[in-house]
């Protein structure tokens, strides 16, 4: 808290550049409640450009508004002059007018940010927030595609609309952001790429490094808030270190294999709310809320592209390109539609041999063949795995050798290995193999419950 009330002449005189979360106005004396770093003097500190838009000089007339500019603290403050600098800063935060206070002991609030996709995780999450009353809550929802044809209603409109009720409910302002152009160059364009080249990338955890964690991170600093909040279930934990990312306790749920890709800078800004409850959990406070998603049931399909067959979603992209499928021992065993469609370890490819069932075993791009086999050939399993573009959390690589655990898929139990270094790379050496390794997934690193990070399985 940062009080005018008797402050010193030389604080008066300086400038300082600072974010103004609060200006109480009692009679004579005029309070300003604001982040500020204070160690043994007074440091310069760059603010955002939303923050306060216009040249405030306490002992002057307001400047012409521009983008950004500083707050000067000089002799003559007065009720007149800080009455401009409250209705100025309101003027510019809309959302915020209700949480303003005219009391002197009125608490700062941090601001946060609520990703409400109209689920009922994001859904409790707002609920946790609003109900413990230490923070401006807003939420946003975020319109990532749009798949409209002609004579239908686009298909996030319902969910949106879920959204809508539940910030009703709450008493908070809903935002609609739009990030399709992003969505689609950074999650929709990759995965096409990917798909056509024969690899099987994850958009899930696209969509977090790029838009939850990317764009409407920027968007929401941009915009003043001091955090984001989402319904991920996910551990953060701060220490000298710095931050961590935590595995949860609800092993099904657990969300860190989407989440490998985050920064430092990423986890300070981010609060995971439901992250020591299970869903049955998270369904009760529901509930307990009054929230008109407590019964809504989960979206199992691509992240906000819903629940649509991959085949189906990749043929609007990716032509078909017919070839031969062969056993692993040779032999020619029918026809594919094109090596997209497919991915290691599928099993209903629309061929049998005998009573087996058949496996997508392997990829062959260089003669179009795929490569099917019973679930014991040898070619659905590797112990050996070469992971690129590898990324840790912590911003540095842990010491090699590492023993510790993998997950190559989203709630695959985790597996014991060695990581070692190999150029800009690590080789992962499982103590046993493992089945239908997928090129374009991800490798995800843990170590004692820590989520360290991960890369792109070659």
């Amino acid at each position: 808290m940062l009080s005018l009330t008797g402050c010193t002449e030389r604080l008066k005189k300086d400038i300082i550049k600072l974010i103004i979360d609060e200006v109480v106005i009692e009679g004579e004396s005029v309070k300003i409640f604001a982040t500020i770093p204070l160690p043994n003097k007074i440091h310069e500190r760059e603010m955002y450009k939303t923050d306060i838009l216009g040249i405030f000089n306490a002992g002057a007339t307001l400047g012409p508004v521009q983008p950004m500019r500083y707050i000067k603290l000089s002799h003559g403050l007065n009720e007149t002059n800080m009455t401009r600098i409250w209705n100025k800063h309101k003027q510019f935060h809309p959302v915020r007018n209700n949480r303003f206070s005219n009391r002197a002991d009125a608490p700062l609030k941090r601001k946060v940010f609520v990703c409400l996709s109209g689920g009922v995780d994001s859904s409790v999450v707002a609920s946790i927030l609003v109900a413990s009353k230490k923070y401006d809550v807003t939420a946003a929802y975020m319109l990532n595609y749009d798949n409209k044809q002609k004579g239908a209603e686009s298909c996030w409109l319902p969910d949106y609309r879920d959204a809508l009720r539940v910030a009703a409910h709450l008493g908070i302002p809903l935002m609609k952001l739009n990030f399709t152009k992003e969505y689609q160059e950074q999650v929709l364009d990759y995965m096409y790429q990917e798909y056509e080249v024969g690899r099987t990338p994850n958009p899930d955890v696209l969509c977090n490094k790029f838009i939850k964690f990317g764009s409407w991170l920027d968007k929401a600093r941009e915009l003043g808030f001091d955090y984001i909040a989402t319904g991920h279930y996910a551990k953060i934990k701060k220490d000298r270190a710095g931050w961590h990312m935590m595995a949860v306790k609800d092993t099904n749920k657990d969300q860190t294999y989407f989440l490998h890709q985050l920064n430092q800078e990423q986890l300070s800004r981010t609060m995971f709310p439901i992250s020591a409850y299970t869903k049955p959990q998270v369904r009760k406070l529901a509930e307990k809320f009054g929230l008109p998603t407590a019964e809504k049931q989960e979206s199992m399909g691509i992240c906000f592209v819903g629940e649509v067959p991959m085949k189906e979603f990749l043929e609007k992209k990716i032509k078909p390109k017919p070839g031969t499928i062969v056993s692993s021992k040779g032999d020619v065993l029918g026809k594919h539609d094109g090596l997209p469609f497919y991915t290691i370890g599928q099993r209903s490819i629309g061929i049998k041999l005998g009573d087996k069932p058949l496996f997508v075993v392997e990829k062959r791009t260089e003669t179009n063949e795929l490569v099917v086999g019973d679930e014991s050939d040898p070619l659905l399993f590797k112990q050996v795995v070469l992971v690129t573009d590898v990324h840790w959390i912590s911003g540095q690589a842990p010491q090699f050798p590492l023993q510790c655990e993998v997950r190559l898929r989203h709630r695959q139990e985790l597996q014991k290995a060695t990581v070692v270094k190999h150029n800009a790379n690590i080789i992962l050496t499982f103590h046993k193999p493992q089945r239908a390794v997928t090129p374009g997934q991800f490798a995800v690193v843990y170590k004692a419950g820590e989520c360290l990070g991960g890369g792109v399985v070659a």
